[in-house]
């Protein structure tokens, strides 16, 4: 009886034995599908991650290109004001040189018939 009690118990622990690494052999897979999965999500977070970060590289550097230009175009505006603003400063002041000397010659015909301007006539008398 005492073998009898024995071996079960042998039998007993054998089975608890079984059961462990069926259990151990179970959480295994568990956790390398588990590691599998997580991998594959990992991939693809980083495959989407270097996409997007392609395309806003991409993006900046478009956007970097419409500031330079709009940065020229707008110099060559500055530019181009100023040139037209010479240009006029130039008229006018060659206007002023013309009226400066018709002023003069003016003033020297005056002078030499000894008349008065009239729109000066009220400072004449």
């Amino acid at each position: 009886m005492d073998r009898d009690i024995a071996l079960a118990k042998v039998n007993e622990e054998k089975n608890l034995s079984h059961i462990k690494a069926w259990e151990e052999n179970e959480k295994s897979k568990s956790m390398n599908k588990y590691n599998k999965i997580v991998a594959k999500i990992n991939a693809w977070e980083n495959a989407r991650k270097a996409s997007a970060e392609a395309k806003l590289k991409k993006k900046e550097e478009q956007l970097e290109e419409k500031r330079a230009a709009y940065v020229e175009k707008m110099k060559n505006q500055i530019a181009e004001v100023h040139k037209k603003a010479e240009e006029r400063r130039a008229v006018a002041e060659a206007k002023r040189g013309e009226e400066f000397v018709l002023a003069d010659e003016k003033g020297a015909k005056f002078r030499a018939s000894g008349r008065v301007p009239k729109s000066f006539l009220c400072f004449g008398d």
